[in-house]
């Protein structure tokens, strides 16, 4: 077996849930992992990650932070790559840096320093980072402030360097080679949603969830007809789902999504309530094999079909 696939193997057996995330845990080899496939199918997940640097420099407790975690979401899809589907994991959390943000995505009065980089002047992405889920996050779901600090410039370039670079160059390096084998690629951006929209969580605070949300930008970033074949796959097996609302995708699916060149790319958000207890992060186990069940048949769907046809 591929040592990588030995690596994810070992931790979904062993894993215990809510375990991943200990304050003493193991730094991870790299920040990202990265598993070839060999089918036109690319999976990613950006935050699921749970290793929290000795950086971060939060003034919050750990069971604080593991609140933003798409929790899990890498367990769930551990069959990908026995399927010889490219998997792409994130390490760090999303409250360290989150990876599904554009680096222009930045609340300049958390730093200390003149920031060098572009910023958006876009004003609907500006409306999540005044909410404080920009490129660094500024505030929990809650609305908790996550530092009692000013961030310094370099802290900030370190974690785009560490984090960012390497997380976006793995997914486009997945997504070209797939493209290249097979003449299109169909790339699952792989998210997990609370059953409730926190208070700075998303423009719709309060809303209950859908089972599952699949997100293409209207229609922009894939064929609408994939994405609702994904639809009514899921509502098949009896989920409820919403299409583009309120989570229509973000950075991953609008910076590598080009239906035009026969590279869709969709996001799935999963209702955490499905397959876990949001408090105290364990899996149920009878929703989570339901759910990985059905997933794989889903991921198995799309391998077999050539959405040119």
């Amino acid at each position: 077996m591929h040592p990588v696939l030995q690596l994810i193997s070992h931790r979904f057996q062993h894993a215990q849930p809510g375990a991943a995330g200990a304050a003493d845990a193991p730094a991870p080899a790299q920040m990202v992992t990265s598993v070839p496939g060999t089918s036109a199918v690319v999976l990613d997940s950006p935050h699921s990650g749970t290793w929290y640097p000795e950086d971060f420099g939060s003034c919050l407790p750990l069971a604080t932070l593991r609140q933003a975690e798409d929790t899990h979401v890498e367990k769930i899809y551990a069959f990908a790559p026995a399927l010889g589907v490219s998997w792409v994991e994130a390490h760090f959390p999303r409250i360290y840096l989150d990876a599904n943000r554009d680096t222009t995505e930045i609340d300049c009065g958390m730093i200390d320093g003149d920031w060098p980089l572009p910023v958006t002047d876009d004003p609907v992405v500006l409306q999540k980072v005044r909410l404080g889920k920009g490129l660094i996050w500024k505030f929990t779901d809650a609305g908790v402030p996550i530092y009692e600090r000013a961030l310094s410039v370099d802290e900030l370039l370190a974690r785009i360097e560490r984090c960012w670079k390497p997380y976006h160059a793995a997914v486009a390096k997945a997504i070209d080679a797939a493209h290249a084998r097979h003449g299109y690629s169909i790339h699952i951006n792989c998210h997990s949603m609370p059953a409730v929209a926190a208070s700075h969580a998303t423009l719709h605070p309060g809303l209950v969830h859908a089972d599952f949300v699949i997100g293409d930008r209207d229609g922009s970033t894939a064929d609408p007809r994939l994405s609702q074949r994904i639809c009514s796959f899921l509502r098949e097996r009896g989920y409820s789902v919403d299409y583009n609302h309120p989570y229509k995708g973000v950075e991953l699916v609008r910076r590598y999504g080009n239906p035009a060149d026969n590279r869709h790319s969709i996001q799935i958000e999963i209702n955490r309530k499905i397959y876990m207890d949001e408090q105290t992060l364990e899996l149920d186990q009878a929703g989570y094999l339901r759910l990985t069940r059905d997933l794989q048949a889903l991921v198995e769907d799309l391998m077999a079909l050539d959405p040119r046809a």
